[in-house]
């Protein structure tokens, strides 16, 4: 596993496509904060911690409605090649209400981009997950 993000991210995406009701995630504090993230815009249904052989691990429940995953695609923005930052200030300008979700690491913690541009603050895009 060389990027923990694109790892956890592609995870669920792959469990959404095989019509799996969970994804089994490494446990990390960055992978917890993504996955309550997820759970808050209503792409899993649920996140626990569980051992399975002597570690832990994140139990991701996959959304669903009528059968269909809430989870289309992710992009993944940032990479270890190729960091992408954002201000606050063009935070704003990028938001596109109903077309899914960007997730930004911020100095303040991850949060959604809506989140962050209420707040003025900037930082490292992440992801954009529909």
């Amino acid at each position: 596993m060389n990027y923990q993000v694109a790892d956890t991210i592609i995870r669920i995406k792959n469990a959404a496509s095989a019509k799996r009701r969970k994804a089994f995630l490494p446990y990390s504090k960055m992978n917890k904060a993504i996955a309550k993230i997820l759970v808050k815009e209503q792409f899993l249904s649920g996140i626990t911690e569980e051992e399975l052989d002597g570690r832990k691990v994140l139990v991701a429940a996959i959304a669903y409605d009528k059968r269909v995953p809430m989870l289309t695609d992710v992009a993944i923005v940032s990479k270890p090649s190729l960091r992408v930052y954002t201000k606050a200030k063009n935070l704003s300008k990028r938001t596109r209400r109903g077309l899914g979700v960007t997730v930004v690491s911020t100095s303040q913690g991850i949060m959604t981009e809506e989140q962050a541009a209420k707040k003025e603050i900037g930082g490292e895009m992440l992801f954009k997950i529909w």
